[in-house]
């Protein structure tokens, strides 16, 4: 007789995936909607089919092991598998029905998303649409969303990723601050203007500059990390900030030193490759890269 461990119900292993994650049996109930005693056997007969134990208790919670962590990428690929089927047989069964969830940054999802959303339900009515909106990147080998608009190339070899072009970036002003304190006539200039930016989180602004000049928090007077917060402050006449050339046109904002000051980033649109061939995800994918391609084609000449 073979040594082979038995092959484990998925049941289980979506147990394992779910405390892995969570660190916790209760935490791990919560999100599968079940009880933390259910939970626990279902580990404890994973542990037994595969001969191995997969976690240690530690003053956090359950720590996986050097087996479990083994595991990890395989049970996630079970899981993808499993939400391709599942996703597989709603769009046959429903002719076009199914639910996709899309994650994109908080200024993507709130201004940037709505136009492309409002024609796709139109279009596609048994389509229901989930947004998971946020700085972090949402992963998709995990299953956290369905499609990802990310402002940065993924790396992971089982995404599928099309870009869509770039997006400017430059500095604006609303009519009304214009008027009330006029524009600075170069980077030297800045210091006497109110300028709008992040307070702790400096990702995007890695690698930028201000007329040759590294861009740093200590040039903002107006600091804050929420995007939509900063472009309701520029919008409102508070000083001069940074802002997608698309949405500063929708807004009638000022260009503010466009020569001096302007980087571009990357729009990539990005499907998990075992996602492909669904019927329902192609039509929020096609639609989503039509539309995002004319809103890229909008922001070159701001």
């Amino acid at each position: 007789m073979s040594g082979r461990p038995a092959d484990p119900d998925w049941s289980l292993m979506r147990a394992f995936l779910a405390v892995a994650r969570q660190g916790s049996l209760s935490g791990a109930a919560r999100v599968l909607g079940t009880t933390q005693p259910t939970v626990g056997r279902h580990v404890d007969a994973l542990e037994q089919a595969l001969g191995l134990a997969l976690f240690t208790r530690s003053p956090g919670g359950l720590v996986p092991t050097a087996g479990a962590v083994a595991l990890l990428p395989h049970a996630e690929a079970m899981e993808a598998a499993a939400a391709a089927l599942a996703r597989a047989a709603t769009g046959a069964a429903g002719g076009g029905r199914g639910t996709v969830r899309i994650a994109a940054s908080t200024v993507v999802g709130a201004e940037v998303l709505p136009p492309i959303l409002r024609g796709l339900r139109d279009d596609h009515p048994g389509i229901e649409l989930e947004l998971v909106l946020g700085a972090r990147s949402e992963d998709l080998l995990r299953r956290d969303a369905d499609i990802a608009v990310r402002m940065v190339r993924p790396v992971q070899a089982a995404l599928l990723a099309r870009r869509i072009g770039t997006v400017r970036i430059g500095l604006f002003a609303s009519p009304d601050y214009v008027a009330r304190h006029g524009l600075p006539s170069g980077p030297e200039d800045l210091g006497r203007h109110t300028m709008l930016g992040f307070d702790r989180d400096d990702l995007l602004a890695r690698g930028a500059s201000f007329g040759g000049r590294p861009v740093t928090r200590d040039l903002f007077q107006v600091r804050c990390d929420n995007d939509l917060a900063m472009l309701a402050a520029l919008r409102a006449g508070v000083g001069i900030g940074a802002c997608q050339a698309g949405l500063a046109r929708d807004w009638a904002l000022v260009p503010v030193m466009r020569d001096a000051v302007s980087y571009m980033l990357e729009m990539w649109l990005v499907l998990h490759e075992d996602l492909r061939h669904d019927p329902v995800l192609r039509t929020v994918h096609d639609r989503l890269a039509d539309g995002l391609a004319a809103y890229v084609a909008t922001t070159a000449g701001r």
